[in-house]
């Protein structure tokens, strides 16, 4: 007879392996969190807090068998009260309209649209005839003006004249919620600007308290002076975050190359750096026999390692991809201090619970989870190759297989999370990193370092001239691959249970000890199968009903050439058919008629479209039984029709259109977001 095991016991099983489930468990709690279809209220969050007390009460008197139990239930609903604490101690005024008129604040960020166009974020922000209470903290502007602009810089109070509205939610049910991201960035409106922006007062560092936004401003403008071109734009990016520079033709070639990594201040820049320093000090010290002999060289080293990290912390702006690799690296970094192994899966979740309790909406970003499914996957798999002596592999080789190793490891456990999410994936992404990541870690950040030591002394040349080869190689790489045929290819954005499935399936393989850690694959490849099976909609409306989208046999085809821009290239990106221009997209076939009244077919239904100074008179005449009208005017009137006017997507947003068996299904984007803080009207 087949002896079934307890499966208390299968978990007291896996003591001395527990602590890593930590941060899953947590993560799950804040994923609930973000999940909910209605905010909790205080009686809600009373009933939690009640209950994760008398769950701790339940795992420190009941036995171990049962402790276990508890803490996971425990660790759950305390993820998910830390995101709802977090969620209301970021709340700040959201504008409730659209504003034109004067805009007043101080610079803190300068950055770069989706379009290239210069942007600006400005807090301590003025809006006339708006009380303080009801003004948002920050601010958001594009600057499309062809006008005499300022430089504008981190620090500069400046005025202009502009459009401002609430930030907008999902453009399709299920799509990235921007009013979400903006909620947790402090921004309550954004906008443009096609008129000059003034200087009402100058950089004041002190008073302002912006000496490390102006150190960062100095830096980046002398190695872009020193460096000229993309190469400056790149290594200023590099050293302080500030990617003002970067050509978007550059951004693209970067992106489709797998490369955009090396642009971002995260993991790898953090680990090079300090790994650097680390290895430079520890060397260097042993070669002085009174330090050697009588200090431990190693803690020295990795104490003073840990400071630089923290200096590069403050002067790439402090981030939050940034914030979170300077955690990871410090957690690993104190391991040494306290004689511990750094490179351990422990230390992984010590960092990922640390990210969680302090930011925890990092979870649904791909920062967070790209960095982490990297580092988890790299620390298990060089865990299991620790015990191989590499006897095999011709010395000269071996770095060589290990960045080979390293590059195809975390390319292979980022990718499925980078396609979800960007919608792309790059084929050739590799043999890119092969190419150039070795060069990063021996070249570029070392030579960034060496800049930095000598920049006092007014010879960080030296260091930037041997950079900007480095940098030029990457680039030049990033060019060559991203213009191969077959470089890059799209896929369609899964459905909302598809990455936490493959997720969850992964780490179970690599956390849980045992027989039992391969059921991690199945779970894994449930994901995969559902990503196979996601269905698009057959239709799709703007919150604005400006712009239709019709799914046909050459793929989406739009109402209109031009005109709500963002949505329609949301909308080809979730297809999978990134990429296509919407003007390109408007010539497929679906649509028929004439400009202002288009309409195609559906399910037995006939949907037109009215749009123009020409839809209010042809409403009435238009809503007659078995057709569907969308119109961006309002509609009072009667008829047999399905009307979508601007008065009703107010009240639903975006909507999705659904052809099933039994006849169309509508989703609207606003009742499936549900009601929430940062959409709360």
């Amino acid at each position: 007879m087949v002896q079934i095991s307890n499966p208390l016991d299968v978990v007291l099983g896996q003591r001395g392996h527990l602590f890593a489930w930590v941060p899953v468990c947590l993560a799950l709690g804040v994923g609930i969190y973000f999940e909910l279809k209605v905010e909790p209220g205080g009686g809600a969050y009373g009933a939690m807090a009640a209950l994760a007390v008398v769950l701790t009460a339940a795992a420190m008197w009941l036995g171990e068998r049962m402790r276990s139990l508890f803490l996971v239930a425990l660790l759950v609903v305390a993820g998910t009260l830390v995101a709802g604490a977090r969620a209301h101690m970021v709340a700040d005024p959201v504008l409730g309209f659209r504003y034109y008129g004067p805009i007043e604040g101080r610079v803190t960020k300068v950055d770069r649209s989706a379009s290239d166009k210069v942007r600006l974020t400005l807090d301590r922000v003025v809006l006339e005839r708006m009380p303080e209470w009801r003004t948002p903290a920050k601010v958001r502007v594009t600057l499309h003006g062809k006008g005499s602009y300022i430089t504008p810089e981190p620090g500069m109070v400046v005025i202009t004249t502009g459009h401002l509205s609430p930030p907008n939610g999902p453009v399709e049910p299920d799509g990235f919620d921007f009013q979400r991201m903006a909620w947790f960035q402090g921004l309550g409106a954004v906008g443009y600007t096609r008129s000059p922006v003034l200087m009402l007062a100058p950089v004041d560092v002190g008073r302002a308290g912006l000496m490390i936004q102006g150190v960062r401003r100095e830096i980046s403008q002398g190695v872009q002076s020193m460096m000229s071109g993309d190469a400056g734009a790149f290594a200023a990016a590099i050293m302080t975050g500030d990617r003002s520079g970067m050509r978007r033709e550059v951004l693209g070639q970067l992106r489709a190359s797998n490369l955009a990594h090396l642009l971002a201040i995260s993991g790898l820049h953090m680990g090079l750096l300090t790994a650097f320093v680390f290895g430079a000090l520890r060397y260097g010290l042993a070669l002085v026999p009174v330090i050697n002999l009588r200090w431990p060289i190693k803690k020295i080293a990795a104490a003073m390692s840990l400071v630089a990290a923290a200096g590069y912390l403050a002067l790439s702006g402090g981030n939050v991809a940034t914030e979170r690799a300077f955690i990871m690296v410090a957690v690993m970094l104190v391991a040494v201090l306290f004689n511990r192994r750094a490179l351990t899966l422990r230390a992984v979740a010590l960092a990922a619970i640390i990210v969680l309790l302090r930011r925890p909406e990092a979870l649904i970003g791909p920062g967070f989870q790209m960095s982490f499914a990297a580092t988890t996957a790299l620390v298990a798999v060089f865990g299991a190759l620790r015990h191989w002596d590499g006897s095999s592999v011709p010395r000269y080789l071996r770095p060589v297989l290990t960045v080979l190793i390293s590059s195809f490891v975390a390319g292979a456990a980022t990718a499925p999370i980078a396609a979800a999410h960007f919608n792309q994936i790059a084929h050739y992404g590799l043999l890119a990193n092969m190419l150039t990541v070795p060069l990063m870690g021996i070249m570029v950040m070392p030579a960034a370092v060496v800049a930095a030591v000598l920049y006092p002394l007014g010879l960080a040349w030296v260091g930037l001239a041997v950079m900007r080869w480095g940098v030029l190689w990457i680039l030049g790489v990033a060019e060559w691959v991203a213009g191969l045929d077959g470089a890059l290819s799209h896929v369609v954005t899964p459905m909302a249970a598809v990455l936490p499935l493959i997720g969850i399936g992964m780490l179970w393989l690599i956390l849980w000890q045992g027989r039992l850690r391969y059921a991690g694959i199945g779970v894994t490849l449930v994901g995969f199968i559902l990503w196979a099976q996601t269905e698009r909609p057959a239709v799709l409306i703007s919150s604005s009903g400006g712009l239709v989208g019709v799914m046909g046999p050459e793929g989406r085809s739009f109402s209109k050439p031009r005109g709500d821009g963002f949505s329609a290239r949301n909308w080809l990106e979730n297809d999978g058919d990134g990429g296509l221009e919407q003007a390109v997209a408007f010539e497929r076939a679906g649509f028929s008629g004439e400009k202002g009244a288009r309409q195609f077919d559906l399910g037995g239904q006939t949907f037109l479209h009215l749009t123009g100074k020409g839809a209010p008179p042809r409403l009435a005449a238009a809503c007659i039984a078995g057709r569907w009208v969308v119109t961006t005017a309002g509609y009072d009137g009667d008829g047999a029709c399905v009307m979508i006017d601007a008065v009703s997507l107010k009240e639903t947003g975006a909507l999705a259109i659904y052809q099933d068996v039994d006849g169309l299904r509508v989703v609207a984007s606003k009742a499936r977001a549900g009601q929430r803080l940062w959409n709360a009207d």
